[in-house]
């Protein structure tokens, strides 16, 4: 991990993650002013579309000699600068020129606030353009009374549809027979005079303009255009939308990155669960290069070591045992033809104290080889078959076995149920009978075996009335050839192997061993604990030694 902090990986991926925060408050800002530089292109769009569709069609309807009279008149009238100019002559792009091709309205706004607004005449190619610095009152009231002129040549169906073809959402326009409300005395005068009245709508940043329309019977319509709004500010669900999108796309990118270095943590976990299971060939694919990458390549390196250095070890193990094997069978044949050859009772004695050794090396050579058998299943085990095994049919078996070799003990099982419990029934009974006879060796007068069930494991107890085990010694216990100094003495007998094998069965079978003080008996309490299920299936070596 040091390693690591200091060469500046896991720096790097912060660094990357606060990267990606400002790449995507940088994206959000770019997205609000782009959504709001497409409002405002909208609105003048859309404010413009009628007053140049109306320009157009006056313009369209004219003979060519008296456009140009026309547009210098109501430019004056205007204070706009009204022109005609052809496609290629406007100085437009290929996509403004297509766009006004199309029969669209286009605003362009210089630096300078010069306003250009184009649109293409009424089934001409030529286009119109206005140029103007700005929107004021004089252009308004120029583009009202237009409009009303050009709604007063025509009455009934005709004006009605004049009157459509000029309102748009922008820029609505009404025509109503009856004097339009919310105006006060003095504007409702000023409008039947003939003046145009213009209606300011502070609460709602709009106002109308109102004016009267003659009919050809010599009545009077009112012609109100409005309310024409200012542009509002960016919508606050607008700004939480972009909020909420940019905490996803910030969220997305975390997620990937976070994603990607969980899983291939999550492939070193894996791994290192199935080493620690005893499956020491297992690898980690290392597919791309980073500190992830390193900790693989380190991970199969150590697996490897660890691999080789533990089958070098069973080697040896069992190359040693094995060769232990041939000298003390040429012993055990020497001291026999020495038997054969006298009769002196006093070197009969010595013979049987020396076959007693022999015996006694040749167990602990067995208890090594299976001890060796055991450990080296982590390399290459065998799979083995788990089958429902009855514990009390193990125990009374295990009991009947070692109960004639200690006659001054009282062996028994605690009366209950049977119990079944999925695991191979050699190794259960071997675990079972070192621990009994491990009991007998330090017992008293009395050795108790119980079965129990519980909610989620079988429980297997192993009490004496022996001295006990103290509790700093409990995990030493189950380490080879470990010995305690005071209660459990080397003149109790055993090698030191029993309780490391019942471990390692324990380990395969997916269970554990312990042990504490019996409360009954007062000694000490080994337990046996296996899970109630399993797959069936176990890797347990099968090949005898």
């Amino acid at each position: 991990m040091q390693r690591f902090l200091a060469d500046g990986s896991f720096l790097r991926v912060y660094l990357a993650l606060a990267l990606a925060l400002l790449l995507t408050f940088g994206l959000a800002l770019m997205g609000l002013a782009l959504v709001d530089r497409v409002r405002v292109e909208q609105y003048r769009e859309q404010l413009a579309e009628a007053p140049l569709q109306l320009l157009t069609w006056r313009v369209a309807a004219l003979p060519a000699h008296q456009r140009g009279d026309w547009l210098t008149q109501q430019s004056d009238l205007l204070n706009v600068r009204l022109s005609l100019r052809e496609p290629e002559d406007a100085e437009l792009g290929w996509f403004e020129r297509r766009r006004v091709e199309h029969g669209r309205v286009l605003v362009k706004v210089r630096e300078e606030g010069d306003w250009r607004l184009y649109r293409r005449l009424p089934r001409e190619a030529r286009i119109l353009e206005a140029r103007l610095s700005g929107l004021n009152e004089r252009q308004l009231r120029g583009l009202a009374q237009m409009l009303g002129d050009w709604l007063a040549e025509v009455n009934g169906e005709a004006r009605r549809r004049r009157l459509e073809s000029v309102t748009s959402e922008a820029l609505p326009v009404r025509l109503s027979d009856l004097a339009p409300e919310g105006l006060d005395s003095h504007q409702l005068t000023r409008l039947r005079d003939g003046e145009l009245v213009i209606r300011l709508m502070p609460g709602h940043w709009a106002l109308t303009v109102h004016l009267a329309v003659p009919a050809a019977d010599g009545s009077r319509q009112w012609l109100s255009i409005g309310p024409v709004s200012a542009l509002e500010p960016t919508p606050i669900s607008l700004l939480l939308l972009v909020l909420v999108i940019m905490l996803g796309v910030l969220a997305a990118i975390i997620y990937l990155i976070v994603r990607g270095v969980e899983a291939r943590l999550a492939r070193l976990e894996l791994a290192a669960g199935r080493i620690a299971s005893g499956r020491l060939d297992t690898r980690v694919k290392v597919d791309a290069g980073g500190f992830i990458g390193r900790v693989g390549m380190a991970f199969n390196a150590m697996a490897a070591q660890v691999q080789s250095l533990l089958r070098s070890q069973q080697e040896m193990i069992r190359a040693v045992s094995h060769e232990l094997r041939t000298p003390v069978a040429r012993i055990r044949f020497a001291m026999q033809m020495v038997e054969d050859m006298t009769d002196d009772p006093a070197i009969h004695r010595q013979l049987h104290g020396i076959d007693s050794d022999i015996e006694e090396l040749d167990q602990l050579i067995d208890e090594i080889l299976t001890y060796a058998r055991l450990d080296s299943g982590i390399v290459n085990g065998a799979e083995l078959e788990r089958t429902q095994v009855d514990c009390r049919a193990v125990a009374e078996r295990v009991i009947e076995t070692l109960a004639p070799l200690h006659a001054h003990l009282r062996l028994a099982l605690a009366p209950g149920d049977e119990v079944e419990v999925l695991a191979d029934p050699r190794y259960l009974q071997r675990a079972l009978q070192n621990l009994v006879a491990n009991a007998c060796r330090h017992a008293q007068s009395r050795v108790l075996v119980r079965i129990t069930l519980e909610s989620r494991l079988v429980r297997l107890d192993i009490e004496d009335d022996g001295p006990g085990v103290p509790a700093g010694e409990r995990q030493a216990i189950f380490k080879p050839f470990a010995r305690l100094d005071d209660s459990r003495t080397r003149r109790s007998g055993g090698y030191g192997l029993g309780l490391s094998i019942v471990q390692k069965v324990m380990a395969w079978h997916g269970g554990s061993v312990v042990v504490d003080d019996s409360q009954e008996l007062g000694g000490a309490r080994f337990s046996l604990l296996l899970p109630r299920g399993g797959n069936g299936r176990a890797k347990l070596p099968v090949k005898p030694a």
